[in-house]
């Protein structure tokens, strides 16, 4: 039966969501029934993996279809974004599955998360936001949640601190050597560029200083297409604005074709859940903000089902990547269930920060409740809805996804990847190696990071795992079968595998030929690009006097 031309598209991506979190993957204590009608309804992946354990390089390679560090959103020096007002994100050379489906008709809109940059030089030129990447709509939020947004900890100030405080010290010291050549007559500078140099330091420090007492002001803030619509955002309502604009895209499009890329904000700190949900679940905070997520999927399918669209539409469910894991403040958990895997979120290779879970539905297309265990990859949804819409995967760069198409149909048995690779930041820290004719699948961890030596989950120095410091390298790699140990729990050794010596072999020639396929890009996370820079900051008033708040009718904050 030959796949009908351009469906109506809609991908939902989750948060931070655990594959342990949900009740079609294991979960008998968290209530997840629409996503489990999704799995009974399509095709469920159980080895679905993340470009990366951290969303911003994570969503890059899921808007493209390949590895960040392809293109620049790769970093040692910043993981992920974490200003709206920073320069860095997405290249306008790099083309998203928006991009080529607007090409052929379709309507595209992105409604929740974005975080993968605003602007470059000016704070209206918007060069990395979403409508300047294959989207005729956008609501949401540019950048993420964070704890910021509740005012209960400044995650983001704590780590920043430290270097606006250098730099400040640094032009502080500039300019009193400045001064004392002028007053000594050493340096022919007048009075005037001294006194606007002065100020200059001095607003430079304000504006920072500032900020990190309002980084709810600055990030939390709902944009609609280029407008900024709420700063900061009302938490409690948020979940409701998403909802709505969601559905009211898909009712407003019905006609289609059109692309909906859902990216919801749970299951991110701070968990923001509306008062219907809370205390409902069985897990804290954390269950009831799940809950609202599956409930939110549900008025999605609804909708589909109350227009009529429900067979021509290809529905999408996944998260960006793992769970967090030994989140605590004020002694209550935030985090997720990564299920039986090892690890979490920003924890490197480890299978918990990129096994995520995967759905596909799409009635009389797809079959019903089949489930497959083969790697396939976030980046794969790039090629498989540009083809679906009719449009030609770019054929001038490198694309590491795969059309999943002819699997999800039962058309082939063996997924397309044969190698994968996993990256913390832009350092390789482990890669697998498909070996069909076998069906064993081998995992070698090159760099892994060193836990917290006290047992607490979490990293040496923080939740959180650097990818060049506080790590072990190994030589030879950590070698995992990963067909009988997915947990990753018992590495392998030559007396325990004859083979070890030949699969290392292997995916040690795998990974040079894939570095042979990287070329030099600028790097978009490095120190410069990632700080925050006020001329570049979004703002619904004449900058520092910023402040809005989005008009909602009281039905639309149930």
């Amino acid at each position: 039966m030959p796949i009908p031309t351009k469906p109506n598209i809609v991908l939902i991506l989750a948060d931070d969501l655990g594959i342990g979190d949900v009740g079609c993957y294991g979960n008998d204590t968290l209530r997840t029934p629409n996503i489990d009608r999704l799995a009974r309804e399509g095709v469920r992946l159980t080895q679905h993996i993340s470009a990366a354990s951290l969303c911003t390089p994570s969503r890059a390679a899921f808007l493209t279809g390949r590895y960040p560090i392809r293109s620049g959103m790769a970093s040692d020096e910043y993981r992920v974004l974490l200003w709206t007002a920073a320069s860095g994100g997405l290249p306008a050379n790099e083309t998203t599955f928006g991009k080529i489906l607007q090409q052929q008709g379709y309507t595209t809109g992105l409604v929740g998360k974005w975080h993968v940059g605003v602007s470059c030089d000016t704070r209206n030129d918007h060069c990395h936001h979403p409508l300047n990447h294959g989207f005729h709509y956008f609501y949401g939020t540019p950048l993420t949640l964070a704890l910021d947004c509740e005012n209960k900890h400044t995650e983001i100030g704590r780590r920043q601190m430290p270097t606006y405080w250098l730099y400040t010290r640094i032009a502080a010291f500039l300019l009193f050597l400045l001064t004392l050549g002028k007053v000594s007559g050493y340096l022919p500078v007048s009075w005037r560029m001294v006194s606007i140099l002065g100020l200059g330091v001095f607003l430079f420090f304000i504006s920072w200083y500032s900020s990190y007492g309002f980084i709810r002001h600055w990030d939390c803030i709902l944009m609609r297409n280029h407008e900024v619509r709420e700063q900061s955002m009302v938490l409690e309502r948020t979940p409701s604005l998403i909802r709505r604009e969601a559905i009211a895209f898909i009712e407003r499009n019905k006609q289609g074709p059109f692309l909906l890329f859902l990216s919801l904000l749970q299951v991110h700190t701070p968990l923001t859940t509306s008062k219907n949900f809370l205390g409902r679940s069985r897990h804290g905070l954390y269950g009831d903000n799940v809950e609202e997520m599956d409930w939110i999927v549900g008025k999605i399918l609804e909708t589909l089902d109350q227009e009529g669209l429900t067979n021509n539409t290809l529905v999408y469910f996944a998260s960006d990547h793992g769970a967090v894991l030994g989140f605590r403040i004020e002694g209550v958990t935030l985090g997720g269930w990564n299920g039986i895997y090892k690890g979490g979120k920003g924890m490197g290779g480890w299978e918990g920060g990129i096994r995520v879970p995967g759905i596909f539905r799409w009635p009389g297309v797809l079959p019903a409740g089949r489930v497959i265990d083969e790697p396939t990859s976030l980046m794969d949804v790039f090629p498989t809805v540009v083809q679906l819409g009719g449009g030609q995967v770019p054929q001038d760069r490198v694309i590491d996804g795969r059309d999943l198409m002819p699997l999800l149909r039962g058309q082939v048995s063996h997924s397309e990847h044969e190698f994968l690779f996993h990256y913390c930041g832009s350092q390789l820290h482990a890669a697998r190696w498909y070996q069909r004719e076998s069906g064993r699948l081998w995992k070698a961890h090159f760099v892994t990071p060193v836990f917290n030596p006290e047992g607490h989950v979490g990293c040496a120095r923080s939740v959180l795992c650097s990818c060049h410091n506080d790590v072990t390298h190994h030589d030879p790699p950590l070698l995992f079968d990963l067909s009988r140990d997915p947990s990753e729990a018992m590495p392998l050794s030559p007396s325990s595998e004859p083979s070890f010596y030949v699969v290392i072999s292997h995916i040690q020639e795998a990974t040079r030929e894939h570095h042979r396929t990287l070329t030099p890009v600028p790097r978009q996370l490095s120190g410069f690009n990632a700080v925050w820079k006020p001329w570049l900051q979004p703002c619904c008033g004449v900058f520092p006097f910023c402040w809005c708040q989005e008009n909602v009718h009281p039905r639309d904050e149930l």
